[in-house]
């Protein structure tokens, strides 16, 4: 395999965004989660995140990403689903879906601190203008867990990581006909950067000797 080994060590930039959007308009969750994870309900609406991320060198992987996520719950505890995402890297791609169920596609990104873009051979995904607010002027650790459809059962993945956050302004303009078509046209609730972030993203219990770069 091309792809580096459970878990992966990652840096870099990362601009978040959180919509609450009428549950009727969601991604469905794959079958496999069924009874494992349900979506945490506002009411009659939901917790969608969209991110657009830029890995850089100095961790395992090298490369660009925007997905779009939905919060899910098991029983009271958090998890994460993610629904949509796009790379521009072969190796990610592969070890995204193979190792943890995530539905990795190729895309053509670009992902700056001011702007992003992502399209395919079929159009354009989606958009943005990044205009950066206040930041913390320390780090700060996140752990949570994604949820997934790993070959047919449900597969649960934990993230650590610390970054410097602050506040920001994510325009974001999704293509009405294109995958994040049911965010056109609304506005996110608030949008947050997540500057020299170290994550930790898998397993370590499957690869011991990793380094989990969380500090």
């Amino acid at each position: 395999m091309a792809y580096p080994p459970e878990p992966w060590s990652l840096r870099g930039t990362m601009h978040v965004s959180v919509w609450v959007v009428p549950c009727s308009v969601v991604p469905p969750l794959p079958a496999a989660l069924a009874g494992a994870v349900r979506v945490v309900r506002l009411g009659a609406r939901a917790v969608v995140g969209t991110a657009w991320v830029d890995y850089r060198p100095g961790g395992d992987l090298s490369y660009r990403e925007l997905l779009a996520a939905t919060l899910t719950r098991a029983g009271a505890r958090p998890r994460v689903t993610i629904s949509h995402i796009w790379v521009d890297s072969p190796d990610s791609r592969d070890g995204g879906r193979e190792l943890w169920g995530i539905p990795k596609d190729l895309a053509d990104l670009t992902v700056t601190d001011v702007a992003a873009t992502a399209w395919t051979g079929t159009g354009p995904i989606a958009s943005s203008a990044v205009r950066a607010g206040a930041r913390l002027p320390f780090r700060l650790p996140v752990a949570f867990r994604v949820a997934q459809d790993l070959a047919g059962t449900a597969k649960v993945t934990p993230v650590r990581s610390t970054a410097r956050y602050g506040t920001t302004r994510v325009t974001w303009d999704m293509a009405a006909d294109g995958p994040l078509g049911f965010l056109s046209g609304r506005r996110p609730l608030l949008s947050l950067v997540a500057t020299d972030f170290r994550m930790r993203f898998g397993d370590p219990a499957r690869h011991p000797a990793a380094d989990p770069a969380v500090a």
